[in-house]
């Protein structure tokens, strides 16, 4: 990063349609890291593993955390995808989050130097927090609200949240760029990591004929390798275990060139999640600091 802080956003980002690959890691927010907890991580996650971007996950309503997220991330030259988190409650602290987020990101000088997109999540039109037309008003909203600073607005979403709202159209059409969950460990036709890339294309094809040609990540994106209550196979053939996980993004590896060729130079994909601390069995590294498996994924092809 700059000494200081640039006048202008004008060609500070690099273009989306050259962004494909890894991209980085999901990273859970709910402990409420320190700052110097954050900048230990994201430091970890740049320098170790080349990454771009962190993608929050989960919600910290601690006064000024978000303020931290920036700091940390300009100290480490990483971009944020920022989170509204609606939780799994039905409850509406969702509002007082956005607006608390686009203070922040209106308020602090290094927010947009930062903040590549913000997004409406995790899943909630699977969950059915909003109804689609309702959440696609939220979007267009955003849009207005951070038109000014320059933040793309998008959902994080299952493309089976899109089609079980009858595709949910008004909401793509309302987003910036597609936010994707890819979890093809719960299908019912899953069996393990490596042989998972025709449950990945169904999905992406799926995005691809409705997107509109719009820019795709991938951001909750990875297998577990281990269930836990929260995590459960939809089918016994389903292999919940370390080599599945390592293999799952090997193979994301190998099919780099395949997934390049999506809309607006290709699909960027996050590793989901960074630590078993965050949410077991998704991890890169395990609950004790140590990683699963070696991970040295691809940032271009």
């Amino acid at each position: 990063m700059p000494e200081q802080i640039p006048e202008s956003l004008i060609n500070w980002w690099c273009p989306m349609n050259c962004e494909h690959a890894f991209m980085g890691f999901s990273y859970e927010v709910t402990a409420c890291q320190s700052l110097d907890q954050l900048k230990t991580e994201f430091a970890d996650i740049r320098n170790n593993f080349n990454s771009r971007y962190v993608r929050l996950y989960g919600a910290c309503d601690r006064y000024g955390f978000y303020d931290d997220i920036i700091e940390a991330a300009w100290e480490n030259t990483l971009g944020v995808h920022a989170l509204i988190w609606f939780g799994f409650d039905g409850g509406d602290e969702w509002m007082s989050r956005r607006d608390s987020l686009f203070e922040t990101l209106h308020t602090n000088p290094k927010a947009p130097f930062v903040t590549r997109v913000v997004q409406f999540g995790s899943e909630p039109l699977f969950d059915n927090v909003l109804s689609h037309q309702d959440l696609a008003e939220q979007v267009l909203l955003a849009r207005i609200l951070l038109a000014d600073v320059w933040i793309p607005v998008t959902v994080s979403e299952l493309a089976y949240g899109y089609q079980e709202r009858g595709g949910a159209q008004d909401v793509l059409d309302a987003i910036d760029v597609i936010n994707v969950h890819m979890l093809p460990f719960f299908s019912t036709d899953a069996i393990t990591g490596s042989a998972a890339w025709p449950l990945v294309q169904t999905d992406m094809d799926w995005f691809i004929n409705h997107g509109k040609g719009k820019k795709m990540y991938f951001d909750e994106n990875g297998w577990p390798s281990v269930t836990s209550p929260s995590v459960q196979n939809n089918t016994p053939d389903a292999v919940a275990s370390v080599d599945s996980e390592q293999a799952y993004y090997e193979m994301l590896d190998s099919r780099c060139e395949d997934l390049k060729k999506a809309p607006f130079g290709g699909v960027g994909w996050f590793a989901h999640i960074y630590s078993d601390k965050q949410e077991v069995g998704y991890g890169i590294y395990d609950v004790h600091g140590k990683l699963k498996f070696p991970f040295k994924p691809r940032t271009s092809c």
